[in-house]
């Protein structure tokens, strides 16, 4: 069996996840950052964020000698085989892509390389917009290694589909694999690593060219935001029906096998790191080349309006905001993260203040990443009953576990004005609609 050290140069979500998953099978990582505070926490076994099994793999990886975090390139390139790109590629203010920590990165590869003697594979697992990796990657490469694409060494695209919160269950049982390739030794290359990797358990893989690989990536994320903007239209029609529910709506749309129940959860809305900036940088992309994505844009525009919609229910019970303490349960983008990237919360309560309201909030891990946003601004509970206490209003924006255990009682006991809005609809509607003011995305009210 061929047997690969593998460096990956970026420690956020994607890359420490890759490594932790590689390591956890007995592979030899090293990987790379340039902050050496997180340098040292990996090396201590510490995840620099929150993610569900992350610090166990990763504590174990480091004991055992798998995987090392270090911030020399050079060294790095000279002790692996094959190096993965995994730093950020976020929006730009127009909502291209920026591609900066890209050409860092490349331009550091490059030179390492250029010492280097043998093949090695250089792999993009950032999200890059299609033509990035033959057009911005590879000539960077080439032109600080003097070295020569697929002769000297290899080049791939192989994108991830994460979600954060079951990252290192998708490392570990990912649903497919695609393999963006320059030439057939790369593609094979990666194909081998993988195989190992995964043994019986291999998902299906893909190998393509390079730009199909990089518009898969963004065709994917693309539709489930597609699918959420259509779940939460369809919930703001059924909001203007009594007796509707969009829950009913969805489970029974959902059995049709050509449509499938996933992604079909009416809400706040979409957050994260990945579906807002893709879906700009996607519109973007197509708008420079001479197409005009009316779909894309109408998805983006439907999880604007949810934050505002839900400001709207509000007003609409209360009236005049001003002085009127709304209690926020959930500030990270999605359950079993700390990650505040484009959260639902951020517009939902930079729109309660603007309207002179006092908001407190109570999240289970994220509180710490939400006063670097919201500073003082907002009061911060240390426990859902706290939260509510005296409120005017609930709002439900992250369908945390925990939440789920509420009774209206808890509400009615501790509120000022038992109001609650459910915002991700984990509670059933007939246990609380006859027990307090209850309105929820999607659930058309009888009174």
């Amino acid at each position: 069996m061929t047997t690969f050290t593998v460096s990956i140069i970026g420690m956020g979500y994607v890359g420490l996840c890759t490594a932790v998953g590689f390591a956890s099978k007995g592979n030899k990582v090293v990987t790379l950052d340039n902050n050496q505070e997180k340098v040292s926490s990996i090396n201590n076994g510490i995840s620099p964020f929150y993610e569900p099994g992350l610090d166990d793999l990763l504590q174990k990886s480091v004991k055992k000698g798998y995987l090392a975090c270090i911030s020399d390139i050079k060294k790095a390139i000279q002790q692996s085989e094959i190096t993965f790109i995994s730093v950020g590629t976020p929006s730009k203010t127009d909502g291209s892509i920026d591609l900066k920590q890209i050409q860092d990165s490349v331009i550091e590869v490059g030179k390492a390389l250029k010492t280097k003697n043998g093949y090695h594979l250089i792999i993009v697992k950032s999200t890059v917009v299609p033509g990035t990796t033959d057009s911005v990657v590879k000539p960077l490469l080439e032109k600080h290694s003097n070295k020569n694409c697929g002769s000297d060494f290899g080049l791939c695209m192989n994108p991830e589909f994460l979600r954060e919160g079951s990252a290192v269950y998708d490392t570990l049982h990912p649903d497919r694999i695609i393999i963006g390739e320059y030439d057939k030794k790369s593609g094979d290359t990666l194909e081998t690593l993988y195989k190992n990797f995964h043994g019986q358990d291999l998902p299906p893989i893909i190998r393509t060219n390079l730009p199909n690989a990089e518009l898969i990536k963004y065709a994917n994320n693309a539709f489930l935001a597609t699918k959420i903007s259509y779940i939460n239209t369809i919930a703001n029609i059924c909001e203007k029906i009594p007796g509707t529910d969009i829950t009913t709506v969805a489970k029974a749309i959902g059995l049709d096998q050509r449509i499938n129940p996933k992604f079909l959860r009416a809400g706040l809305g979409y957050g994260g790191s990945c579906f807002p900036k893709d879906l700009k940088a996607l519109i973007h992309f197509s708008s420079q080349n001479s197409y005009n994505p009316l779909l894309l844009q109408s998805v983006q525009n439907v999880n604007s309006d949810q934050a505002k919609r839900v400001v709207e229910l509000v007003k609409n019970e209360l009236g005049d905001l001003s002085n009127k303490k709304v209690a926020i349960l959930g500030l990270s983008f999605k359950p079993n993260t700390d990650d505040m990237r484009e959260a639902r919360s951020i517009p939902i309560i930079t729109e309660l203040l603007s309207n002179g309201a006092t908001v407190i909030a109570f999240d289970p891990i994220a509180v710490s990443n939400a006063k670097s946003i919201f500073k003082n601004k907002i009061s911060y509970a240390s426990s859902v009953i706290s939260c509510l206490k005296g409120a005017d209003c609930c709002i439900v924006v992250t369908e945390w576990e925990e939440f789920k255990k509420i009774k209206p009682e808890d509400f009615t006991q501790n509120m000022s004005y038992p109001f609650l809005v459910d915002g991700r609809r984990i509670f059933v509607p007939e246990d609380f609609e006859h027990k307090l003011k209850f309105r929820a995305i999607g659930f058309g009210n009888s009174f």
